[in-house]
Formats: structure tokens, sequence, C-alpha cells
């Protein structure tokens, strides 16, 4: 996995939503935030596993709003900021945050309704294992996002120190197919990637953001979109 010991690092968790989610990178949380929302409808009384967690943004977000669910990450300083965030939001005690490898889920079949990744598969180095375990514990649903290549993100790929996995169509599709899932609806946004939005302030992302989605109404959108928002179900 691209970045693991990286990301573990208690430095970074601390750092990790200041970092990415403040100046212009607040679109980015708003608009993640809602392709969850949007994919997954109502979640009370769900059971939903995230895999990679992380500071458990999703996680307290749709315990707030009645779901069941588990968080599972393999950093432990991640993870204890998201328990932080889960006392300050007052609910600690409507959800589970547990260390776990996602290639290996401590959950029998179909043990929850849906199972999503936000952030993860840009760093799987084998994507096919990791979704065939997220469907596995699922009986319904599967969400998770990719980046995309070629993009915006190829050039941005460029400037990372460990770099991203990029995703086309075909490559998606493949992952599907081998993991039996089937495609319900597809998303693709922000035609800038990700990195610049977070070095901007808000007052000069706000438009720009306007622009980037004024182009991805348009035919232009899909092809030159640098991200994708995948929901399928378990067939």
């Amino acid at each position: 996995m691209k970045g693991q010991e990286w990301y573990q690092a208690t430095e970074v968790a601390e750092e990790y939503e200041e970092k990415r989610f403040s100046r212009g990178g607040r679109l980015i949380d708003r608009r993640e935030k809602q392709a969850v929302l949007d994919a997954i409808g109502p979640v009370e009384g769900k059971r939903v596993l995230e895999i990679a967690c992380g500071t458990g943004r999703f996680t307290v977000m749709l315990a707030e709003r009645g779901a069941d669910i588990v968080g599972l990450d393999i950093s432990s300083a991640m993870l204890q900021q998201g328990r932080h965030k889960a006392r300050n939001a007052g609910v600690a005690d409507h959800l589970e945050f547990m260390r776990g490898d996602a290639a290996r889920l401590p959950f029998p079949d179909d043990y929850f309704d849906t199972v999503f990744a936000m952030r993860f598969f840009h760093l799987a180095d084998t994507p096919a294992s990791f979704l065939s375990e997220m469907c596995r514990v699922s009986s319904e649903q599967v969400f998770f996002d990719t980046f995309a290549g070629p993009s915006t993100r190829s050039i941005y790929n460029w400037l990372l120190p460990m770099g991203s996995r990029l995703y086309s169509l075909d490559d998606v599709e493949k992952l599907l197919a081998d993991t039996g899932l089937a495609l319900v609806d597809a998303e693709h946004d922000w035609i800038l990637p990700y990195g610049f939005y977070r070095k901007i302030p808000d007052a000069v992302a706000e438009p720009i953001r306007d622009m980037d989605s004024a182009i991805g109404e348009t035919i232009l959108g899909d092809p030159l979109a640098s991200v994708s928002y995948w929901n399928t179900h378990v067939e």
C-alpha cells in the first residue's frame, strides 16, 4: 500500500484535516461528503462499514445521521483523531473505530448493508483484492472513488512524493466484473486536481470551483474529470 508508513505517523494524523480541508480544501470536503450522502441515501438503521476511515470525517457524519457504522483503518494515530472527533460530536457511543487490514476484513460475509471507501483506491497496490473483500462483507452496496487518468491529476502526480494510482473507465469496469459488482451509477468531477484548491484561499477557490463545475456540466466534463465516484450493487 502506497504511503502506509506516512499515513500512520502521529504528526500526519494530527495535521491531516487542517492541511487538506482548510482554505480552498473546504470545497473538497463539502463535495466528498455530499457524494457519500447522495450514494448511500438515508442511513438511519443501516449497518455501514467505512474502509480506510482515517480521521473519521465520514464515519462521524453518518453516525450523526443514525447509521450503525464501523470505521476501519490501519493507522492508530488516525483512529485516535476519529475518536476525538466522535466525542466532540456526541456520537462516540453510536459508532466503532477499529484498527484492521482492508485486505483481510474481520467480518463475516454479507455483514453490512453498505461498504464504502473514500481516498483509498489511489493508494491500493492490489485494488482487486481490496474491492473483493468489500464486496464479500456487503449484502447490498459498495461505493468508492478513484482518481482518473489521463486528467490534470496526471500532471499533479509528478509533484507528489508517493504518487497515486490512476484509473481509466476500462480499469474500473474490469475491477467490477472481477469482483461481482454491478455499476448503478457514476459521477465524475473536478477538472482541476485537489491539490490546487488546497493552496488557495476560500475567496479565490469559490469562483474557480464555479468555473470548474460549469465545465463539468458540458460534454467535456466526464473526459476531463480527475475524480470519479462509483456506486455499485452486489450481484
